[in-house]
Formats: structure tokens, sequence, C-alpha cells
């Protein structure tokens, strides 16, 4: 664990200005070089050593906790902003202070980094997103009869918790079909509970209190019906029933094959013994086993015991979903929302889960699949493996059973997220949210209800075409979407005019009066930056209109506004950003979809045109005998020249006119990525 000594605990205090969770920071560039400077001259007295570090605000809470290999050198990529995570910047502007914490091993630094972070719920670490507490089976293991329960409480010494459920009917469902399968006592009988008083208050009589028990003890329902075993009436020894419990860890671990087989040893024994009416009740134990079986998804013919991580996520928010697969089988499944979602790397969630997740089960499998390779994947498998006892490992399955059944839980874990959003109205909340954002960051009289975007679509200024998307009350309203074709440039590729155009031809007064083209709109967008906005107020100036304009960037997403020179950059992670971005990748989306519908038909229509040989009648005849260009395309020399009335040397032509055509398409295509 920890050293002890004086250095391994060092405070770096700089300010004591009242800040919250997530307060603002210093935004201009000159004061945060001078902050970032002063955190860099103390990050350069840390020690070289693993351990943990701990960033604090001017008010002294924790807003995230890491840990590292090396302190110095990590913690130094947080000053030097060389941490390329996005978060990076804006967190190194709240942070005013620093704790650091050595170990002597990575392994030590987890286990430390996990302590922390349940101890301070950094903002700025993974976490559930409602912090709730999920429901789990316990079993009271520091009782001489230890008991089963349903709980959510806090972890206690002496108890061994399975799950977490997050579904509490699973749970308590589970409860129930295990006592059918393994009498145990259960913590809620009001018998259990008085003899562990008993028992507590004389430990070393717990010989005494079985016989008194024995004598003058009363047994609980469930021993009548057959789910106790008469601990509280004496009719079980301290040893059987330790094999119960054992029995039922198996149970709860998935392992039920090794159960099932101590049954059966049990009921041919009872048989031999002519004892039928308790080979009879060990048979119905087994039928309880066989049902289970029969409802569980057999999803691996061999005894894999793995758990499958899914993931799905939203800007800043985030759905898990773990498959529970023991002996082949999937036992269970736990879904889970998380506070944290694009607005950190793929890679931090899942860590950051994991480590959240099997902190708190006992129930480690063989095998953890996940969809990425994590960095510090062997010194969280050292982890497991010493919660587990055995090894574990972390795998990145890329095809067969496990890759489908990952792609099932990464399904689940998005549909866990949708409905989480739809019963909490968080989307709704997020979208008005943004809209405020929006108003206040680009001065706006208003809320921007009504949000209009273009955007210009083209290869080499051919086939040059242009999109407007409407978003309303922060949604896309697909029923006021236009498409244009640009007329006035062709033969070059010239965003200025094209917008000038466009923009001319929407907002003319006859468009304007026009309903199908919808209200006046209270922000219009254009995807670009400072020509683009340019052409706009142009533009608009033109008409005599006066409309709240601005211009998106794709490469650092910065919004260009015409009463400031310097762009205007929205939070990362805000809902403002992730809506303004939303639509223009709508608009660039629409826009590209009608370009490449003219290109291709053009292209389709005129290719046949071009051979030389080719008129009207044998276009027909290839038409009417292939049924489509595609089958055409894919067609050999010899094929095309089994058509009625195509000699063997125009399909030939035919043959390599369209191969140069296919090569042509692939270079544009090529030639619109990079564009994009």
């Amino acid at each position: 664990m920890a050293r002890s000594r004086t250095e391994q605990l060092s405070s770096h205090a700089a300010g004591s200005s009242p800040l919250g969770p997530v307060p603002a920071a210093p935004t201009h560039a000159e004061p945060m070089r001078e902050h970032l400077a002063r955190l860099a001259a103390e990050v350069a007295r840390v020690p070289t050593e693993p351990g943990c570090y701990l960033w604090k605000d001017a008010a002294g809470q924790v807003v995230y906790v890491g840990k590292a290999k090396n302190l110095r050198a990590r913690m130094r990529q947080y000053v030097t902003l060389s941490d390329e995570r996005q978060k990076i910047p804006l967190m190194m502007q709240v942070v005013e202070t620093f704790d650091y914490l050595v170990v002597e091993n990575e392994h030590e630094a987890l286990v430390l980094e996990r302590e922390l972070i349940g101890q301070y719920r950094p903002y700025y670490n993974v976490d559930y997103k409602d912090d709730k507490s999920y429901p789990f089976i316990a079993l009271t293991k520091g009782d001489v009869f230890p008991a089963i329960k349903y709980t959510r409480e806090k972890h206690k010494s002496g108890t061994r918790y399975f799950g977490p459920y997050t579904d509490s009917r699973a749970a308590r469902e589970t409860i129930d079909t295990l006592r059918k399968v393994t009498p145990i006592c259960s913590a809620t009988c009001a018998e259990w509970k008085r003899v562990r008083r008993l028992i507590a208050a004389h430990p070393d009589e717990a010989d005494v209190i079985q016989l008194v028990c024995a004598q003058k003890g009363r047994p609980c329902f469930d021993y009548h019906v057959g789910r106790g075993p008469g601990a509280c009436a004496g009719m079980v020894s301290p040893e059987e029933y330790a094999g119960n419990v054992r029995a039922v860890e198996r149970f709860l671990s998935g392992h039920r094959t090794d159960v099932a087989r101590e049954l059966k040893e049990q009921m041919a024994e009872a048989a031999a013994d002519l004892d039928f009416e308790r080979a009879a009740r060990i048979k119905r134990r087994l039928e309880v086993i066989d049902g289970l079986d029969d409802r569980q998804q057999v999803v691996f013919p061999s005894s894999v015991d793995a758990d499958l991580v899914g993931f799905y996520r939203e800007e800043t928010i985030a759905g898990a979903c773990v498959f529970v697969v023991r002996e082949g089988r999937t036992v269970r499944t736990c879904e889970f929302i998380l506070d944290k979602g694009l607005d950190v790397p793929e890679e931090e969630l899942q860590e950051g889960f994991l480590k959240r997740y099997y902190d708190e089960t006992s129930d480690i499998p063989a095998e953890v699949c996940l969809s990425v390779d994590l960095e510090d994947a062997e010194v969280i498998a050292g982890w497991l493996a010493e919660k587990r006892g055995r090894v574990c490992r972390l795998h990145r399955p890329q095809r067969g059973e496990k890759r489908r059944l990952l792609e099932m839980a990464q399904l689940n874990a998005r549909h866990a997220l949708m409905r989480y959003m739809m019963r909490t109205g968080y989307a709704d909340d997020r979208t008005n949210q943004a809209l405020l954002q929006l108003e206040s960051a680009l001065a706006l009289p208003a809320p921007p209800l009504r949000i209009e975007c273009f955007d210009i679509s083209t290869i080499h200024g051919n086939f040059t075409v242009a999109s407007m998307v409407v978003f309303t009350n922060g949604r896309a309203d697909k029923s006021q979407y236009r498409r244009f074709k640009v007329r006035s440039v062709t033969g070059e590729a010239n965003d200025f005019l094209s917008m000038q155009e466009v923009l001319g031809r929407r907002y003319a007064p006859e468009r304007m009066a026009d309903e199908r083209f919808g209200s006046r709109p209270d922000l219009l967008v254009v995807d670009g930056g400072k020509p683009q906005l340019t052409a706009a107020l142009t533009q608009l100036e033109g008409l005599g209109l006066d409309i709240p304009v601005c211009g998106l960037a794709k490469a650092d997403e910065e919004i260009f506004v015409p009463w400031d020179e310097t762009p205007v950059v929205l939070p990362s992670g805000s809902a403002s950003l992730y809506l303004i971005k939303q639509v223009r990748d709508e608009a660039h989306r629409f826009a590209i979809t009608f370009h490449r519908e003219l290109r291709d038909k053009a292209m389709t229509v005129s290719v046949l045109d071009e051979v030389e040989g080719v008129g009207p009648t044998r276009k027909k005849a290839l038409m009417r005998h292939f049924g489509s260009m595609k089958r055409l395309r894919s067609a050999k020399v010899d094929e095309i020249a089994d058509v009625k009335g195509v000699s063997a040397s125009v399909a030939q032509r035919i043959y390599d006119t369209l191969r140069a055509w296919e090569a042509e398409r692939a270079r544009e295509k090529d030639a619109e990525a990079e564009e994009a």
C-alpha cells in the first residue's frame, strides 16, 4: 500500500477564491499561460515514482483523480496541455492545486485510485450517471449460519456480495430460485435473527446454543416448505450448513454444473439408502436447475466464463451493458448509465467503468471482452486476477460468437441509454439548455427556436448543389429541408459565389412569403469560416434582411460572428456545441447525398452514350439482358458479347468504357473525401 513517509502526501495551494464543482477560470490566453506555468513549476518537484494524483479547484474540491507509473511525467502532460483529451484544457482552467500519493507499483496505484474516486466522486472522472446504489445478493459469511439477503447497503467486511443487479426483480427471483435449489437461511427471517443474537451474545457457547435450539427452537415457515435448513431448530450442524453455503456461492458465481452434480450424487445415495422421500426432494431441486437451463440461452458450446461489456455513447452521456456468461450461458444482463460520453476518449470511458463495476462485485470472470484495447490492460487484468484468485484477461474479440455477443451488448447499451433519456426527459432538458447557451454565446435577441443551416457540395465545380436543413426547437425538422442546384458556378469550385446564389434564392421576397419555406429563422448558420460568413452577410444586406448569422468552421469547431474578429469557442462537451455540430453535420449529409444522386444519375445515363457503336437499340438490348447498370458493370467481355446484336468488338469497347468510368468515379470519391 501507500508508503508512510512525510513527503508521500504533498499539497500545493495557490488560490482561495470560492469556486463551485465546475467553476469558471482564467479564459484569456496570457493569464492561462501564467496559470499553467506556475503549476508546471510545482509539478517539476513531484517525484518520478508510481502513485496517484488529485487535481483540485480553488475551493480545495477534488475535480479529477488519476494514477501514473511516473507521477511527474504524467502530470506534466496536463500542465503542458500535451494530453490530447478534449476535456484537459477546460479542466486545467479549473485546477488551482494538486495532491499526490506515492505507492510501490502500478497495481497499488490502481487500487488506491479506485478508493480515491469512490471517496471524492470527482467531476471529471467516469462514474454512474445517477450514482444510485444498485442491488446486490449478499451472503453474511461472518455468521456461524450465514444467511442470504437482497441489499443495497454499503459493502461490509465479512459479507460476500454478488452483482450488481440492475433489475431488482431479477435479483429477488434469483434468491427465491436459489433457496429452492439449496436450502439456506434468509436474513429477513425472525428466527434466524434470534439465533444470530444468541450466538453473538455468547460466541464461545455456539454448540450449547445449537443444542438449546434443537430442544426448544421453533422451526420457521421456510423450513417447513423446504427453503430453510432448520438452523433455528438445531436441525443442521455448522459443518453441514457450510456445505450449503459453498453450493450457494458456486451457484451465484454461475457454476451450476458442480451444484447439479453434487445433488445427483446425493439423490443416488438417498435412493441407495431407500430414503425415497429425500431423493424426491433433491429431484425437485434438480428440476429447478433444469428449468433455469431451459430459459437461459446457450451462447457457447464449451464452458466459457466471460463478461462481455458493450457501450454506446452520446455527447456527454453513455450506456453500458454487461452480458454475464457462465458455463457458456448468459446468466444475467446488467445495464448502466454513465456520466461521460463522447466528451472523453472511449478507452478512458471503458477503463473507468471497469474499475467502478469490478470494485463492487466479487463475481470476476476468466475473461472480460471489450471493443477497444486499453492502455493499462495488464495492470487491470492483474487487479482482477488478484480479486478472483485466478487468471483473468482482457480480450478484444475480432470475430466469432464472442464478437457477435459483444455487438449485441453494444446494441442493448444503446437501447438502455435511449430508455433513460426518454424516461428522464434528458434530451429535452439538454436541448433547452443548448438553445439558451447559444443565445448567450452568440449575443442573440432570443433563443434560436428556428435554425437554418446551408452547406455546399461539389467536385471541382461539377454537380454543385446546396442543402438547407432546419432545426425547430432544437430538433431536425425534415419537412422543412430544401435542396438547390447551383446554376451560377460551373467548371470550378467557388463556395463564396455558390453561397451567395443559394441565400439569394432562399431569402428572396417571394420565398420569404412562401409558406412552404417556413418562417423567418432566428439563426442562420453557414458551413465554413470567414469567406462563407462574408458571402452570407453581403447577400442578406443586399436583400435588406437583418437575420443573425454565423459561420461554423470544421477544423477547430470555431464559430465566426460578424461583431467580433475573434471566433467564439463553445465549451467542449457543452449542449450548445453538440447542437450546433449536429446542425452542421446534418446539412453536410443532406448536401452530399443530393450531390451523389445527381452525379451518379448523370454518369449512369451518359456512360453508354460515349461508346462508339452503341445507340438506343443496343442500349435497350443491354438493359433488357442485364436488368441493371450494376450487373452490366460487373459483367465480363464474353458475357456482354452474348447480348443479341452486340458484336465482340463493341462488347470490348463497352467493357473498357465501364472500367474507365469506375476508375474516374473512384478518383472523385477520393477527392470528395479530401475536401470533406
